[in-house]
């Protein structure tokens, strides 16, 4: 009984700090756990795009892919630029002080050059696709179709007999 009085006078302390009973405190506590991603998200910056680019295929260096990218515009992101990706460094990585992980490397690229490279590779789609087109129409006959008929429907006016 005595242990009972003892934890009731604690819960009614007068000098409690009242921010550690709010509600905003309260609200904060969530229950729910959700895995972490397999590769972090970096806070964006402004006027810039992120990508993981991969440098090594089974511990084996992939230059010639690390290369292509640089030439592309792509940027190594540096690892103390990006405190929030909590990633250790890789001691034994020729990518010392950048954001690495499991044989792909953070890097940055400017939106504007981003989108100039999505415009090319998005006319450079359409004109495979208008070329195909072109050749499979070339084997159409009148007679026999390849396609069928666009549907079209015609309104008359009449008499109504």
């Amino acid at each position: 009984m005595a242990e009972d009085s003892f934890f009731e006078e604690e819960e009614q302390d007068p000098r409690a700090k009242r921010e550690h009973s709010s509600r905003e405190v309260e609200a904060r506590t969530d229950d729910s756990w959700l895995p972490p991603s397999v590769l972090p998200v970096p806070d964006p910056q402004d006027g810039y795009a992120f990508r993981w680019i991969r440098v090594a295929i089974r511990s084996d260096s992939d230059l010639p892919n690390v290369s292509k990218r640089f030439r592309e515009g792509w940027e190594p992101v540096k690892l103390e630029d990006h405190p929030e990706l909590k990633l250790l460094p890789d001691i034994d990585t020729r990518w010392d002080g950048n954001a690495v992980l499991g044989g792909l490397m953070l890097c940055k690229i400017a939106e504007e050059r981003l989108a100039k490279q999505r415009a090319y590779f998005r006319k450079k789609a359409d004109t495979q696709m208008e070329v195909v087109d072109r050749n499979f129409m070339r084997e159409n006959d009148a007679r026999m179709p390849l396609l069928p008929p666009e549907r079209k429907t015609r309104v008359t006016f009449g008499d109504g007999s």
